[in-house]
């Protein structure tokens, strides 16, 4: 029944998934939403590699999304301020988003490393990814220089991302041989993604006595 469903889930997500859900879903990905880049573009690309869609055009969704991700989370730290966007991070609700005061800290200090050239090394960058934007808009980081920095880092990860799924594509027979036990793997994963989300959520709201 598990099996079932979740492999109707990912055929109804491949067949709905074009230019305008990977540009959604990368505008979320790229805020401080959780949420992988890595099921978005290579299943876009993969369909791109069957010639529904155009693989640029599926980069060019990709780059589009994660600027304006990135420019939410830019605009926010911006207009509240350091203190305000602490006092957010000692939440619950930031907590269950994998936001604290140690993740803000190491994503400053990250910036304050390398300066603005830490906007496009942050995108490829696990856990710095979705946060790097934040110590910019404190720090004020001239608009220009953050659109181009963010413009090179996430064309560099989506591109990354879109040729995966696109090679991928070559390898189609030995997916579909597999598909049961990719399918069951999948499902370990979101169940995983998810257990983890619930306790790192909770060990966070334990560990500040809420």
């Amino acid at each position: 029944m598990v099996r079932s469903l979740f492999s109707g889930l990912i055929d109804y997500y491949m067949t709905h998934i074009g230019y305008g859900m990977v540009l959604l879903l990368m505008t979320i990905e790229s805020s401080f939403i959780p949420f992988p880049s890595e099921i978005v573009v290579p299943p876009a690309a993969w369909k791109a590699a069957q010639g529904e869609l155009s693989l640029a055009g599926v980069v060019l969704a990709g780059i589009l999304g994660s600027i304006l991700g990135a420019l939410g989370n830019y605009w926010l730290a911006r207009h509240l301020g350091r203190s305000l966007l602490y006092r957010f991070a000692d939440t619950r609700a930031a907590r269950f988003l994998l936001i604290d005061r140690g993740a803000l800290e190491k994503a400053e200090a990250f910036f304050l490393r390398y300066g603005k050239v830490s906007t496009l090394i942050g995108r490829l960058i696990p856990a710095i990814r979705q946060l790097i934007s934040l110590p910019a808009g404190l720090a004020g980081m001239r608009m220009r220089d953050f659109l181009l920095f963010t413009l090179l880092g996430s064309g560099i990860w989506n591109v990354i991302l879109a040729l995966l799924g696109f090679h991928l594509y070559s390898r189609k027979e030995v997916l579909e041989r597999y598909y049961d036990e990719l399918t069951w793997v999948f499902v370990g994963l979101g169940v995983l993604f998810a257990a983890y989300l619930l306790w790192k959520g909770l060990r966070r709201t334990k560990g500040t006595g809420e």
